[in-house]
């Protein structure tokens, strides 16, 4: 079991550039393909397919600030009728550092559907660490959502 403080050594020994400097002003985590949300993975595909998988830049929609790619024109299309349902809890950020009050890059690949939400974490000691308390750690990123963008 990992805790608060190995879990922050594990966020500083990334060589990622710090999530803010990737943050729109809509709070939206577009990684190192700027402008595109959640890695350019399609947020329809984890509701629909229950699975993560690459978007195709051939079906995009905008939203919150960010360009999202999705693997079909239907997945598209669900999107766009209802975006707030798919876009990911926290814009995409780890759900775990957000709820520990700071900002980390959002996994696309390290998810969970909570309660028809969306959530990414950064790495698997994050994951591990949020899944230890979901609903506890659900409300400590809700009541720091947006300020930890500041």
């Amino acid at each position: 079991m990992m805790n608060r403080r190995m879990f922050f050594a594990a966020v500083a020994a990334t060589v990622l550039v710090p999530a803010q400097a990737f943050a729109k002003k809509a709070g939206v985590y577009t990684g190192f393909v700027s402008g595109v949300g959640a890695g350019g993975y399609d947020v329809v595909a984890y509701h629909t397919d229950k699975a993560a998988k690459k978007g195709n830049a051939k079906f995009s929609a905008s939203h919150g600030g960010a360009k999202w790619y999705f693997t079909s024109a239907e997945h598209l299309k669900t999107f766009q009728a209802n975006p707030g349902k798919y876009v990911p809890a926290f814009g995409g950020y780890c759900a775990y550092a957000v709820a520990n009050g700071v900002t980390a890059a959002g996994n696309p690949k390290l998810w969970k559907i909570v309660g028809g939400r969306l959530y990414l974490n950064l790495n698997r000691v994050a994951q591990s660490n949020w899944n230890e308390d979901i609903s506890g750690n659900i409300q400590r990123g809700n009541a720091n959502w947006p300020r930890v963008l500041n």
